[in-house]
Parts: C-alpha cells; structure tokens; sequence
C-alpha cells in the first residue's frame, strides 16, 4: 500500500476481497454476501449487516441519498441459457414491504444483477442470461450500481434513470445514459 505524506487515509490503493466458500448452498450465499459487501464498499457506497436473520435483508445500502434495503442472491447453476434466483423468501415473494433491492452474484462469471424490487415483484424465479441467450428481461440491471446511487424520483419509466447522478461510480450499468 502506498501512503502519501505518512497519512494511511490518502491511499489510491484499493482493498480487494475473494471470498469462497464450501460447496453447500448456505455457504455459498454467505460467500456472494461477502463479496456484496466487498464490492458495494469498493464502489464507495456506506454498506451495513442486519443482526441476525430475521429479516428479508441481507444488507443496507447507504448511497448517500438514503438507505436501500438489499437482498443478496447468488447463482452457481447455468441451464437452458441462463441462470435463476429466487424472488422471494421459502415462504413468500419480495416485495415493496420487504426490499427495495435483489442483487444476483452470478458466481461463476462474477457478474452481478442490481435489480429494482419493481421490476420483478410478484415473480418467483428471476432468469438472467449474460450471455445473451434466452429472454433477456434484466440484462438491463447486469452492473447496474448506479441504480443504489440515484433517488427513485430521478428514475423514469420503469425505474431507469432519467440522468446519470452517479458520475463518481467508476462503473456504469446498461440503463446509464450517460454509458
């Protein structure tokens, strides 16, 4: 790490982590979680981990502009050209009450789906095709973490960014304008 003026906070360095995990589907969530974080936090955004799991969480997302509630799911399986998550719990599907986010590590690829819960609200698996086989209904959502950086009221027609507000991102989704 290099540090400027002997002041460890100026550091250009970034911090990367990996996170594997033993090959049961609890640990491999838990691993994708972790990396969420690692990546959310990369990305600059406040990045917080509910006690427990009561809730239908995993994380919250402090962009700034306020605080996002965000389902973490991980996909490991490609079949029939794509990949699937689950919209909902094991006893309901997400909803507005419960998330304002799904975020899809696709592990394999190490992709990641930002989706907004109106987009998918009232389904119970999400297909994701990344490599553009299939229906691509959230292609759209594929690095889409400008979406946790902008307020719904910046967003149009189904919670698309009107204009970009996050020009500090150093990513940009497939719905940015400003792309």
């Amino acid at each position: 790490m290099s540090v400027e003026n002997n002041n460890p906070e100026s550091s250009t360095e970034s911090i990367e982590i990996h996170a594997v995990a033993e090959p049961t589907r609890k640990r491999r969530g838990e691993a994708s979680e972790a990396a969420f974080l690692a990546r959310a936090s990369g990305l600059g955004f406040t990045v917080s981990k509910p006690w427990g799991e009561s809730d239908p969480y995993d994380a919250v997302v402090d962009s700034g502009h306020g605080l996002w509630r965000v389902q973490v799911k991980c996909a490991t399986s490609y079949h029939g050209g794509q990949y699937s998550v689950k919209g909902g719990g094991d006893t309901h599907n997400y909803t507005e009450d419960d998330i304002d986010f799904l975020v899809a590590h696709i592990v394999p690829e190490n992709i990641w789906y930002v989706i907004p819960i109106v987009a998918f609200q009232g389904h119970t698996m999400l297909h994701l095709c990344p490599r553009g086989t299939g229906k691509a209904k959230y292609e759209k959502y594929r690095e889409a973490w400008c979406l946790l950086d902008c307020l719904p009221k910046a967003r149009g027609w189904k919670d698309i960014p009107i204009r970009c507000r996050c020009a500090a991102l150093p990513v940009r989704c497939a719905v940015c304008p400003d792309r």
